[in-house]
């Protein structure tokens, strides 16, 4: 992730109170676990510590082209997303992640493969500041900002006259379909 030929905008700080939240996820994981309970007062301060570990691990960066996003402390995964793949970023924040004031931004990226997002990155200090510069400079290199419809101005129609024509039959085809059924 040292590409000295792009230019950082930003790079992500992570809140440390994400650590209480992946303990509190571990100790309700370990207490739905029946057989899990009596290693509780192990698996906490463990948990802590590699929750520490993980933390740190975490790199996030925005520059002019790219969204990197690195971490793991075992196995170390990094992600480089070009902005123009970015369809959406999206903030969740369960209960307790509100209760610790923490909140997660999803990447979704056009052609991403299965569900979900394609980076989740949980703890991001000022989340909604960090996804809304991501988008700001998406639409940057998606070529300006885009348009923004007002009450005055219509979209235009496509000049295409095959897209026109048939947009034409679909709408006399959605008017007989309407006449049929009120006479029914």
């Amino acid at each position: 992730m040292n590409d000295t030929d792009e230019t950082v905008l930003w790079e992500a700080e992570f809140n440390p109170k994400v650590k209480v939240y992946w303990l509190i996820s571990a100790v309700l994981t370990s207490l739905l676990t029946i057989f899990l309970i009596p290693l509780l007062p192990l698996i906490a301060p463990i948990a802590w510590y590699v929750s520490g570990l993980y933390l740190k691990s975490h790199r996030c960066t925005l520059t002019e082209r790219t969204l990197k996003v690195s971490r793991g402390v075992l196995v170390r995964q990094e992600k480089t997303v070009p902005l123009d793949r970015i369809t959406d970023l999206g903030l969740v924040q369960g209960p307790i992640m509100r209760a610790l004031e923490l909140e997660a931004v999803s990447v979704e990226t056009a052609g991403q493969s299965g569900p979900g997002s394609l980076v989740r990155l949980t703890g991001i200090r000022n989340g909604r500041a960090f996804r809304d510069a991501v988008l700001k400079q998406r639409d940057m290199v998606a070529g300006g900002e885009p348009a923004r419809l007002t009450a005055t101005t219509q979209p235009e129609l496509p000049q295409d006259v095959n897209v026109q024509t048939t947009l034409i039959e679909i709408r006399d085809i959605l008017k007989r379909i309407e006449a049929r059924s009120t006479s029914l």
